[in-house]
């Protein structure tokens, strides 16, 4: 068993989509339109296939007012394969203008992390 994909609500697909691809290499599929529902939504996924994010869009939806306090999905984590490529890329994020929550570091419970805001706040961690 796997997780195939983990669905987030998204106020601008194409920004994330866009984010995504450039600091993860996360491949963007086409958006699919359900105009019954006025939902919208594009797969983001990896070159190996595995795990996928898909992006989901629908006017209206209001955003919480905190979204680290909420019961439900607190984060997801990125694996960008070592303790260089988390520090590299959590530079490359902070230069870029993005918001780093966690500073890179080992974890108690034995993970290199660091943690950052994507476009639209959701908290990603970066790993080894």
């Amino acid at each position: 068993m796997r997780i195939s994909h983990i669905a987030i609500w998204a106020d601008n697909l194409d920004l994330l989509c866009s984010f995504y691809a450039k600091y993860f290499g996360m491949i963007c599929g086409d958006t699919y339109v359900n105009p019954k529902k006025n939902f919208t939504s594009r797969i983001l996924s990896f070159d190996t296939g595995e795990t996928c994010l898909e992006m989901m869009h629908m006017p209206g939806l209001k955003s919480p007012v905190s979204r680290g306090n909420l019961k439900g999905l607190a984060h997801f984590s990125i694996s960008v394969g070592s303790g260089e490529a988390v520090d590299s890329l959590t530079e490359r994020l902070r230069k870029d203008g993005y918001v780093v929550l966690s500073e890179p570091r080992m974890t108690g419970d034995g993970f290199y992390e660091s943690a950052i805001a994507d476009p639209e706040g959701n908290y990603v961690e970066i790993t080894v």
